[in-house]
């Protein structure tokens, strides 16, 4: 068992194609000479009966005197007895005796009657002729007395017939067998051909090399499909690879990162502490100012934990709180609460209207309880009553116009490069019906987040706008925040949603937090099915748009029943 699993697969393939092929090729001569003896020899003992017969009746009449003696050929052996087995007469006068058919049973005419022509197998003395005898009653003299009548013929032609065809069977067997054996290992060496591709590739993969591939091999084969489905296996483990290698150098610069993060302030709380306990805080707003400090480093480090606390949520999984959600709502709170932190800020929450309204000098009247209008403010101290309120330090606004008064403007790049058409939302004119399903606070962070960056990344004295849209086309609804910076560079705006990454290495604390705000935006987007987009904004900037289905869409996440256990 040990050597045959030692031979390979090909030549075991060929072996039993041949061994195969040989015992069909033996069974089928084996039979076809047996039955073609058999038929031989039924014919040869048909004729011979008939020819006896017809003997018989020629020497009866002849020995009655009413006809001449027949003319039996020279290939049967005749030969005639009394009525008690004496031998009378018999051809083959000059063959040898021990050629002679030997007969094995007295031939009187008792015995003769009950063999009724019936045919005798017999043999010569040497045992190397056979012959096929058949023995009929006849009239042996005038006064009719009955004798016997033995007629034989050699079967030697048939067995030449026999061996001839054996001959020929053998060799034009061979002559298959070598064929078929040349052609099964031709077909089987070029069907494994592939399988060969296959073994170099495997040493190649276990050698280190991933980016190894099999190809070559006919798609609608077995081979084909073992290729594409090894093909597959092969980039999903590369991907793999890459993917826990890119992992695991993002967790090291995150270790990097976080660490510096934590030292800077475990350091000034250290500090503090250290100065308060040798007595070199003394005056109260000494103190004070200590405690400040601490307090604030304190909320840095509890901000940093609490980002890594819900992305692990997220990893979790856990079934969201899903309900309706209108998208307008929440985009003006986020306006009211970028004007609270960022009070020289002009916040705008935009809604895409037709052209012709577009192009109006004034803007509609927008009704806050529908989604639409200005928000009204707290009139400031000291304003008119018949001007508008104006929030003190800064402004919201809720226009149904586009950007055209800003895009207007001095671009602050050159060349930007306006959003794709497919990317532009298909809106309907009037109120916007932004309704999804979804968790409300989640739908809140990822707003917040994108506001965070964009009050962080843009000049303190550029504008910033949330647009809702609706695309009653493809059934979703979007919510940008669209900023009017620096903008991000194409390069990076797959990497931005990646965890721990920053687009700063040097890790300044003027430059952002630890790299996990837009991961948090991503993971969320995700678990609510919807997708998030950066563009470049006209006129210079960054815009963040996310889609989510619209709660009547058949892609919207459905809620989950809860379970109730007794």
């Amino acid at each position: 068992m040990e050597r045959w699993s030692r031979i390979s697969l090909r030549s075991k393939i060929t072996g039993v194609t041949v061994l195969m092929l040989t015992l069909g090729l033996l069974v089928s001569g084996i039979g076809t000479m047996a039955m073609l003896r058999q038929y031989v020899v039924q014919q040869v003992d048909s004729q011979l009966q008939i020819d006896a017969q017809s003997a018989s009746n020629s020497y009866s009449a002849a020995a009655l005197g009413q006809g001449t003696t027949a003319v039996v050929s020279s290939d049967y052996y005749v030969a005639l007895y009394d009525e008690h087995g004496s031998l009378e007469d018999h051809t083959w006068r000059d063959v040898p005796r021990s050629e002679l058919p030997i007969l094995t049973a007295p031939l009187d005419l008792q015995t003769v009657m009950e063999l009724d022509g019936k045919t005798m197998t017999l043999v010569d003395s040497a045992h190397d002729t056979e012959f096929l005898a058949v023995a009929v009653p006849l009239v042996i003299s005038p006064q009719g007395t009955l004798g016997t009548l033995v007629m034989a013929v050699s079967l030697r032609p048939t067995e030449n017939t026999m061996a001839t065809y054996l001959t020929i069977f053998l060799g034009f067997g061979l002559g298959v067998v070598l064929v078929g054996a040349l052609l099964t290992r031709l077909l089987v060496t070029t069907t494994f051909a592939p399988l060969r591709e296959v073994e170099r590739t495997a040493a190649a993969i276990a050698d280190g090399d991933f980016s190894q591939r099999l190809g070559g091999a006919t798609p609608n084969t077995e081979v084909g499909r073992l290729n594409r489905s090894l093909n597959t296996m092969l980039s999903r483990i590369d991907r793999l690879f890459k993917d826990r290698a890119r992992t695991i150098d993002q967790m090291r610069r995150f270790v990097g990162d976080a660490s510096h993060e934590l030292r800077t302030p475990l350091v000034s709380v250290r500090g503090y502490a250290e100065l308060y306990r040798m007595g070199a805080l003394q005056a109260p707003e000494e103190i004070a100012l200590a405690m400040e400090r601490i307090e604030k480093e304190a909320i840095r480090m509890g901000g940093l934990v609490e980002d890594l606390l819900e992305l692990a949520r997220l990893d979790e999984t856990k079934p969201l709180a899903l309900a309706p959600v209108d998208l307008m709502p929440l985009a003006r709170d986020a306006a009211l609460d970028a004007m609270a932190s960022s009070p020289g800020r002009t916040i705008t929450v935009v809604t895409p209207i037709p052209a012709e309204i577009e192009d109006s000098t004034e803007r509609p009247a927008i009704d806050l309880a529908h989604s639409t209008g200005e928000v009204p403010s707290a009139a400031a101290p000291g304003s008119k009553p018949d001007e508008p309120n104006q929030p003190a330090g800064g402004s919201v606004s809720f226009a149904g116009a586009t950007l055209a008064r800003l895009r207007t403007r001095k671009p602050r790049k050159a060349d930007v490069t306006p959003p794709a058409p497919e990317q532009t939302p298909v809106t309907e004119p009037g109120t916007v019906q932004a309704v999804v399903m979804a968790e409300e606070n989640k739908i809140r962070q990822i707003i917040t987040n994108l506001m965070g960056n964009a009050l962080r990344f843009s000049p303190t004295d550029s504008p910033v706008e949330l647009e809702v849209a609706v695309d009653r086309r493809n059934q979703r609804a979007s919510i940008a925040v669209i900023d009017h910076g620096e903008g991000i560079p194409p390069q990076i705006r797959e990497k931005i949603f990646q965890r721990f990454w920053r687009a700063d290495t040097s890790r300044a604390r003027e430059t952002g937090g630890s790299g996990l705000g837009l991961a948090i935006v991503a993971s969320i987007v995700a678990s609510h099915n919807g997708t998030v987009q950066v563009v470049d904004t006209p006129g210079g900037g960054a815009t963040f748009r996310v889609w989510f289905p619209l709660a009547c869409s058949p892609s919207a996440p459905q809620r989950v029943a809860p379970v109730i256990t007794s």
